[in-house]
Parts: structure tokens; C-alpha cells; sequence
């Protein structure tokens, strides 16, 4: 390994992450969609010619960061690296390859210094569409999902491939914005190549292979000693979630702790369905590993280094590692509950650094479709967050996404690009579970159709008979709810019409609490009333505090 002094090597990572943060900026400010330009469901990523990262960009989706190296080893089997040439991106949205849903599409660009392959640019986006049933949890097989681009070169020594452009635009509703979106990662990763030349120039550095090793080295290490703070020991909890009609999710998680490693196993869970809330293996690993990662060791940067401690098996066959062509388009439904369950397991063990379960995991979503008043093709998500569950020190965030950091955007960009409108988006008292610290506060949202015709609501949530609970004594969040003003409930995770000049009602979940609520400041628990965060009621009924 070559040496570097630690002030060198803390100088060369920030260069390195800002370089990562550099192509995001690229692609937000060339993407076309409002999923990635106010939503933040992207990612960019460094990586070395072995396709280990290096370096993220500081807001990406941490999922994505931690998956897209393995996508990329997949591509260097598929095209040697001896075959890459400058101005190529390989790309794919295969569910089993990279990220887990046909939406995210993920794309690979090689960077050479001195006549050479140095490293790699990737980025990962979720597109607007990917044909066939759009975002949707009520498929039976994958097929049905939309198109799968098995690892394809997007570019060619820098000449778009027309043929994969055509197939890619013949199979979605709105091909501009998907393509729009598809270009920018593109130039992500074009800003990220040039930029990284420059630095290999600046620092008279022949390639990254040394620094990449250095740098994974301090990761590892760092991940190393937080976990050999952990006691030895196994530690084991449940977790069940609303599923998909009468296939209640159950989640079962082992988490072994042997000196400076864990392994984390999910033997005992449901097995996989013929419904789209499946969660493969890739995107299992992705979310078990963060949240230990922001638990134990949150203050060092990521790369691949720091995971190589935690090993994750899920039996195959199962809904945390199903096998092809299992539907998996709301794998989020499944994934993002792994953190809660994780974090259950490790309470008595480690009380002072988890969180109790989010209402925003999994993360609730609604797909309107539809012709606006022109006759053009809309597609248009609604991101929005519940409660996050409370700390040890202090009360649940209210409507933030975890572990998920996607964002929620601006409501009048979102009106701007599709005939809905929203009349109102506020917090919603009383969702957050009761404890010594409360839980985050949830939200309500109300969206009017206003198209000439009617739309299609795709929804994907959960959290409905399964609320966000509480730890070490905190109370449950509130459920979710969902509801037309026609008075009907429709299906949390399948498609319905709504007719044009109804109003959709969403009431997010809150986050569960922690600890015992009769130890929470009554000063606190007053203040909350002042704020409108809890009624009266609730003051007494779940405190003992009158206001």
C-alpha cells in the first residue's frame, strides 16, 4: 500500500469528494424530471479500475453509493476493461445487477490518465418512467414492470448508441424526460472524469490505485473500531409490516458480533411473493450495512472500506433475496424496514445510538399519470416523508426521510410539471409515538386532480396496520391513512382511477418514541401543545401532563 501522511490523505479525500459533489451539481442542473432535480433520488460515485469506491457525493442516496461498485464489477465482467475506451458509459437498470427496481438506471463511464484506465465515473438516477406499469407494487413478475436494459454501451468512444436510444424511447410514455434524465448522468459523470484527470495532474499522482487502498484502509479501520466497542454476542428481533393483502412481512434479523466484524442474518424472514414489494439482495445488503454505518461510525466519509467488516446473508428464496423474475418495482417497502429491525436488535446493547422505527420506513408514494390539458403525457411523484423515529438524546425529526435521504422538493415545482394541485401540506398533530422523546410528527397532504379526464394513483405505502413503534418504552407513531373525498380507501399498494376534480388525502405516519413517556419534561410536553404538535388530550393521556 502506498503511504501517504494523514493530513495528505484527509486533503486528497475532501478533493475526491468534492469532486463527487461537483457531478451532482451536474446532474441536477442538466436533469429534466422533478424525481431528481427537487427529490434528490441520485447518487454519483468515484471508483478506482477495480470499481471500488473512493469517494460519493455528500447528499447522494446512500443505497445507491454502496451498490453502484457492485454494478460496475458486473459491467467488467460483461466488457473487460481492456475493451473501455475514452467517451464510453455503460449502462443498466437490471434489479438483480444494480439497484433493485427497473426505475433506477444506473451508468458507468471510465476515466483514463496517461493512455490508461485510472478508475471509473458512475452515477445512479430514478427515472420518470420505465413503460409497462409504471412505479407500482401490485405486479406478479418482473416482466411486467417495464423494460430491463441488460448492461448496454449507451456511448461508444463517445457516439450515442441510436439503436439502444430508440429501443429505450418506443418503451416509455415520455421519452424527453426520461432520455433528459439518462443524458445528465451522462454529463455527471463527464464532469467527474475531467475533473478527476485534473486532480491525478495536481497531485503528479500516476493513478488511484494507491490513494483508493490508503483510503479504504482508514474506512475500514474506522468502521473496525467502533465495532469492536459493540460486546460480543447475538442479538435478535422481529419486525412486521402490513405486506401485500394476507402476506404480512415478517422480518426476522440475527446480528452477530465477534471482535472488530459483524454479520448481520435474516434467516427466519417471509419468503419471497408473486408482488413487487420483494427486496433483492443487493439493495438488502445496502440498507442493513448503513444504518450500522450512521449508528456506530457517522462522522467518517464512505467508501468501500467501510463495510468490509459487516458480512449480510439472506436465505434465497426469501422476501430479502428472491430469486428472478420476482417483481420487486417497491422493493422500498421492504428495504427501507431493515434499519428498524437492525436497530431493535442492538437497543439493549447499544441504547444510547439507535433510533426507534421511522414512519418514513418505508417510504409512502404516489404515482399520478395521466393527459394533462394539452394531451401530453404526465408521470409525476409525489416524495414526501414521514416522521422519523426518536433518538436517545432528543425528538424524532418530523416528515425527514431515513434511511433513505430522498427529499420531498418544492410544491410548486411539482405543480408547475403536471395538472394537480395541492391544497394542503402540513404537519399532522398527535402521529408521533409517545416516549421520554417524542417521535417525528408525520404530515397530511391533499392533492386535487385537475386533468380532463381521469388519472391513474399508483400507490406504494405501508405503515397502515403496522405503525412505526416505539423503543425501550416509547409509543407507536401514528398509521397511515389514505383516502379519496368520494369517500372510498383505495388499495395501498395497487393502481386506481381517480376522477378528475376529486381530492386525494395522504396522512403520513409518525415516527415511534423512545423511552418512557412519564420521564419526558412536562415543560416539553407543554411546549408541544403551544406548538400544535399534540392536543390536550393527548398531553394527558399519554404523559400525565395537563396543559
Amino acid at each position: 500500500m502506498e503511504a501517504f501522511d494523514p493530513i495528505t490523505l484527509e486533503v486528497y479525500w475532501s478533493r475526491l469528494i468534492s469532486i463527487a459533489d461537483e457531478a451532482a451539481t451536474g446532474l441536477l442542473r442538466t436533469a429534466f424530471s422533478t424525481i431528481v432535480r427537487e427529490s434528490n433520488d441520485f447518487a454519483t460515485v468515484l471508483m478506482d479500475r477495480n470499481g471500488d469506491s473512493i469517494s460519493e457525493n455528500t447528499g447522494g442516496i446512500a443505497s445507491f453509493s454502496c451498490i453502484l461498485p457492485k454494478t460496475t464489477k458486473t459491467f467488467l465482467q460483461r466488457f473487460p476493461i481492456e475493451t473501455w475506451q475514452p467517451g464510453d458509459c455503460v449502462i443498466t437498470n437490471d434489479p438483480f445487477l444494480a439497484t433493485g427496481h427497473l426505475p433506477d438506471f444506473t451508468a458507468v463511464s471510465p476515466i483514463f490518465h496517461g493512455g490508461r484506465i485510472v478508475g471509473f465515473a458512475g452515477s445512479i438516477a430514478h427515472s420518470p418512467d420505465v413503460g409497462g406499469a409504471l412505479w407500482s407494487a401490485d405486479c406478479r413478475e418482473l416482466f411486467e414492470e417495464g423494460i430491463r436494459i441488460p448492461p448496454a454501451r449507451l456511448f461508444r468512444a463517445g457516439q450515442r448508441n441510436e439503436d439502444l436510444v430508440e429501443l429505450l424511447s418506443a418503451n416509455v410514455r415520455i421519452p424527453g424526460p426520461v432520455m433528459g434524465d439518462l443524458e445528465a448522468q451522462v454529463v455527471a459523470n463527464e464532469v467527474a472524469v475531467r475533473r478527476c484527470a485534473e486532480f491525478l495532474e495536481d497531485t503528479g499522482l500516476d493513478d488511484l490505485q494507491g490513494l483508493s487502498e490508503a483510503l479504504q484502509a482508514r474506512a475500514d479501520q474506522a468502521m473496525r473500531r467502533a465495532i469492536a466497542e459493540v460486546p460480543d454476542g447475538i442479538y435478535r428481533a422481529t419486525l412486521e409490516a402490513d405486506g401485500f393483502d394476507e402476506h404480512i412481512t415478517h422480518i426476522a434479523c440475527a446480528v452477530t458480533v465477534a471482535g472488530e466484524t459483524m454479520h448481520i442474518d435474516f434467516a427466519g424472514t417471509s419468503p419471497q411473493i408473486d408482488r413487487g414489494i420483494n427486496c433483492v439482495l443487493n439493495y438488502t445488503h445496502a440498507y442493513s450495512v448503513y444504518p450500522v454505518k450512521c449508528a456506530l461510525d457517522p462522522f467518517t466519509p464512505r467508501n468501500e472500506g467501510s463495510y468490509q467488516a459487516i458480512t449480510v446473508a439472506a436465505p434465497e428464496g426469501s422476501i430479502l433475496n428472491p430469486r428472478f423474475p420476482a417483481p420487486c418495482s417497491a422493493r422500498q417497502l421492504t428495504g427501507h424496514l431493515l434499519a428498524g429491525v437492525i436497530y431493535k436488535a442492538l437497543a439493549d446493547v447499544l441504547p444510547d445510538k439507535v433510533l426507534a422505527e421511522c414512519g418514513g420506513a418505508p417510504t409512502m408514494r404516489a404515482l399520478f399519470s395521466g393527459l394533462d390539458r394539452n394531451g401530453d403525457r404526465f408521470s409525476q411523484v409525489l416524495f414526501a416523508s414521514g416522521g422519523m423515529g426518536a433518538s436517545p438524546h432528543r425528538d424524532g425529526l418530523p416528515t425527514t426521510a431515513f434511511p433513505t435521504n430522498v427529499g420531498a422538493g418544492s410544491i410548486e415545482a411539482y405543480e408547475s410539471v403536471a395538472p394537480l394541485l395541492v391544497w394542503r401540506k402540513q404537519l399532522r398533530p398527535d402521529s408521533g409515538g409517545a416516549g421520554r422523546f417524542r417521535g417525528g410528527l408525520g404530515q397530511e397532504a391533499e392533492i386535487e386532480v385537475r386533468t380532463p379526464a381521469a388519472v391513474r394513483l399508483s400507490l406504494l405505502s405501508d405503515r397502515r396496520d403496522h405503525p412505526a413503534q416505539g423503543l425501550l418504552g416509547g409509543g407507536p407513531g401514528a398509521p397511515a391513512v389514505i383516502a379519496i373525498d368520494d369517500g372510498t380507501r383505495p388499495h395501498p399498494k395497487s393502481r386506481t382511477s381517480v376522477e378528475t376534480g376529486r381530492r386525494v388525502t395522504l396522512l403520513y405516519p409518525g415516527g415511534g418514541g423512545f423511552g418512557d413517556p412519564r420521564r419526558r419534561d412536562p415543560e416539553a410536553v407543554r411546549a408541544d401543545i403551544r406548538d400544535g404538535y399534540i392536543t390536550e388530550e393527548a398531553a394527558m393521556r399519554d404523559y400525565g401532563v395537563k396543559a
